[in-house]
């Protein structure tokens, strides 16, 4: 698997955690769907996620990503070829994603309709970061899975690949039927049947590359925007900023402490140093995180957790920098630390993503969120 440069930093872009259960159900439900046509009943799609069949079909269903994990889990055990996270990708349109598609839809240029699509993409109940770029006459979609402890290297690969059908299908629903993409780079080498693979994509596939890309003729930003209304659009984009701002909030107090300690990674992430920058006593801190039905130490080691598997999984620093990087005396506590948070040592978690065709010499993978590398 391509690696980062070791002198970039690299950050988990969650803006709520991953057990909270604030989005649609709609992602598994499409997914559990797509299972139910090839014979596979819904309890076992669902198994281990705590959703019933009932609340699939609910609107007022709400889910955490972490139940999205368990489902997409489900799906590479369960799915019958290799084909079938793009394809089920592809069912998704913009109805799906309610004022967050509403906006991309009523967008009135497609350039503007890319930032959109960033800028409110924590609407879409993410499981990767994507950033875009024009270069060189090509958009560039860059897609990176989140850093969570059950996203093994097959999981990794369902959700890049699940997201390319999301975006084929979101281009086509507001740039028209003809849309597609010139070519996708992944990261993971090539599957068995390659052919068979590749056939239904109907484009160019790039294997064991820097980054996940779907590249596209950046014509198709210049083509007019049909379905747009600048009134449509201002008034839904007022919804999807409320509707982002009720994301936030519902982090509180922890999503501060987060922030403090996210840019203090490496250095003074005590109680008293947070405490001190956000000029909260420290008991009274301690009460409102309780409050809240966290703690300082679970915030504190939830972050040094992600950052921990993204450091393994997206750089090629050593167990011992990685320690160094996020605060901790020794690699050994380090090791230790990382075993009880995910189970595994830190070297089988890197081996578990680096059993893929390795990439050509002198790539350098590096971590962007919004944003795409020239």
């Amino acid at each position: 698997m391509a690696k980062t440069r070791t002198d970039e930093k690299v950050y988990p872009d969650e803006k709520v955690y991953s057990d909270e259960k604030v989005y649609p159900i709609v992602k598994i439900a499409q997914v559990v769907d797509a299972l139910k046509e090839t014979g596979v009943p819904p309890v076992e799609s669902l198994r281990g996620s705590c959703i019933s069949e009932d609340q699939l079909y609910c609107a007022a269903s709400r889910v955490s990503l972490d139940q999205v994990v368990e489902v997409y889990r489900n799906a590479v055990r369960l799915a019958p070829d290799a084909r079938f996270a793009y394809q089920t990708g592809l069912r998704f349109h913009i109805s799906t994603y309610n004022m967050y598609g509403f906006a991309l839809l009523s967008s009135t240029d497609f350039r503007r309709t890319m930032q959109l699509a960033m800028q409110y993409h924590q609407l879409a109940t993410p499981l990767a970061e994507i950033g875009f770029k024009e270069i060189k006459g090509k958009g560039v979609w860059t897609i990176d899975p989140l850093p969570h402890p059950a996203v093994d290297s097959g999981l990794y690969r369902f959700i890049v690949e699940i997201q390319f059908g999301h975006m084929v299908s979101m281009h086509r629903d507001f740039m028209g039927a003809a849309f597609a993409p010139s070519e996708l780079h992944v990261t993971f080498g090539k599957p068995s049947a390659v052919e068979a693979y590749v056939e239904p994509l109907s484009c160019k596939m790039f294997f064991a590359q820097a980054k996940n890309r779907l590249v596209f003729d950046a014509c198709w930003l210049n083509t007019p925007a049909t379905l747009g209304n600048s009134i449509t659009n201002h008034t839904v984009i007022a919804m999807c900023d409320a509707l982002l701002e009720e994301l936030e909030l519902r982090s509180g107090l922890a999503g501060r402490v987060r922030d403090v300690l996210l840019s203090s990674i490496g250095h003074d992430t005590s109680l008293a140093s947070v405490s001190e920058r956000l000029k909260i006593p420290q008991r009274t801190l301690r009460r409102r995180l309780r409050e809240e039905g966290t703690s300082f130490r679970e915030i504190a080691e939830h972050l040094r957790m992600q950052l921990a598997i993204k450091y393994l999984r997206d750089t090629d620093l050593t167990v011992e920098d990685i320690a160094f990087a996020l605060g901790f005396s020794d690699a050994a506590n380090f090791r230790h630390s990382f075993h009880r948070w995910t189970g595994k040592s830190p070297n089988q978690s890197r081996t578990g993503f680096d059993n893929r065709s390795p990439p050509p010499t002198g790539t350098a993978r590096t971590t962007y969120v919004n944003s795409a590398e020239d």
